[in-house]
């Protein structure tokens, strides 16, 4: 097949997808957002047989946090998207994280191409909780009707959890044509390795219990539970926030107003060194607001468990990344409107090193049974088949 894969964010495991389609003969044209600021993959150098990798706004910016200026760019995006798609001249195209206004230009009824929507995160409801009660409400309501749309026309819908299921029938999608293939990590890329590493002496870390974040912190998250986490701590453990954009922000003015010397903030590390950076933790940390629910599962949660680290979430019980930490017994759980409980659950495994130890080692254990991108991609190529198959009957 001809498959052109598309991730907005650059996230390692479709890139994943993309080598392993490739490398069974498949042509395929990876596509991805140079200008928005996200952890990215290694995405220079690629030479593998039939796979080619291109920015697809390379030159632009992307505006993430205002909103007029957010849907000029995502409608610029997404028409410089459909163009390069045309060149290529795919069967099938897989598209995810993609913004809804850029979303939408893949769906045009006179494409020659079948469409499969990779459904990372339910957008509007997002809008909806952040813009609900304002004078832009009107717009929230506006991506819900077009990512209602979007559900609608595409060819074949892959969601990460079951809890998209619902969803999809109130909006009147064929339940036929919904398939859950829950996300990832490319386990070969993320080997496990010791917390005495280069990466940490450079950095001047190690001294001291460690309990590390890396990834995005944006409306989904809530910077203050990091700080108030490094302030409880004191000089018990180093707080390590590798991040850029607004929860950074928030967290370089919070360290120098109240003097957070346990607190460390680093920008965004380059993918190759990511399994020291995981490595350098005795504990690594991810937050998510109660409003993103069961819809939005961090990714970095599964990289995590790669590295044979125990995790301690601040995430709804119901999110299917701490359904996963807990089957696994890879780490804890607590409320995310709960500071306190969070602090408590980073003294509980700050006393019982060999608890954590145990859950480092099922947590890589359930990595090597679950991440096998073999079997992930048989998944996929019968989705892209139907899609075809479904496309062509129309």
């Amino acid at each position: 097949m001809r498959i052109c894969v598309h991730d907005f964010v650059a996230h390692p495991f479709q890139l994943d997808l993309s080598r392993e389609l490739a490398s069974r003969g498949h042509q395929v044209t990876h596509l991805y957002s140079e200008a928005v600021e996200a952890p990215k993959t290694t995405l220079d150098g690629e030479e593998a047989s039939g796979l080619e990798i291109l920015s697809v706004d390379r030159g632009l910016t992307f505006e993430k946090y205002l909103p007029f200026q957010r849907a000029r760019d995502e409608q610029r995006y997404g028409s410089r998207l459909m163009q390069m798609v045309k060149e290529f001249g795919p069967e099938v195209v897989l598209s995810s994280n993609a913004p809804l206004l850029a979303q939408r230009r893949l769906l045009r009824p006179d494409r020659e191409f079948a469409m499969v929507h990779w459904w990372q995160d339910i957008q509007s409801r997002a809008a909806q909780d952040r813009f609900g009660g304002t004078l832009l409400a009107p717009a929230a309501w506006v991506l819900t009707a077009v990512e209602k749309k979007i559900a609608r026309r595409s060819d074949g819908i892959v969601a990460i959890a079951d809890s998209f299921k619902d969803v999809s029938a109130d909006w009147g999608v064929p339940g036929e044509r919904l398939t859950v293939i829950p996300n990832w990590a490319p386990i070969q890329e993320m080997p496990q390795r010791p917390r005495d590493n280069e990466w940490a002496r450079r950095h001047g870390l190690g001294d001291r219990p460690t309990f590390l974040y890396s990834g995005t912190l944006g409306l989904k998250h809530n910077p203050e539970l990091l700080a108030g986490l490094a302030e409880e701590l004191g000089d018990e453990a180093d707080v390590v926030v590798v991040s850029q954009g607004l929860g950074a922000d928030y967290l370089r003015e919070a360290k120098e107003a109240r003097n957070l010397e346990g607190l460390t903030l680093l920008p965004y590390q380059p993918f190759e060194e990511l399994p020291d950076v995981f490595g350098t933790g005795d504990v690594l940390l991810a937050i998510l607001e109660p409003a993103a629910g069961a819809f939005s599962v961090p990714s970095k949660v599964l990289s995590y468990l790669c590295a044979g680290r125990a995790t301690l979430l601040a995430v709804p019980e119901e999110n299917l990344a701490a359904q996963t930490v807990l089957q696994a017994g890879a780490g804890l759980v607590v409320d995310p409107r709960d500071g306190t409980a969070l602090v408590q659950a980073a003294r509980k495994l700050l006393d019982d090193p060999a608890e954590r130890e145990a859950m480092g080692r099922r947590a890589r254990g359930y990595a090597e049974e679950t991440f096998d991108i073999g079997q992930i991609a048989d998944r996929f190529e019968k989705v892209f088949e139907e899609a075809i198959r479904s496309r062509h009957l129309v």
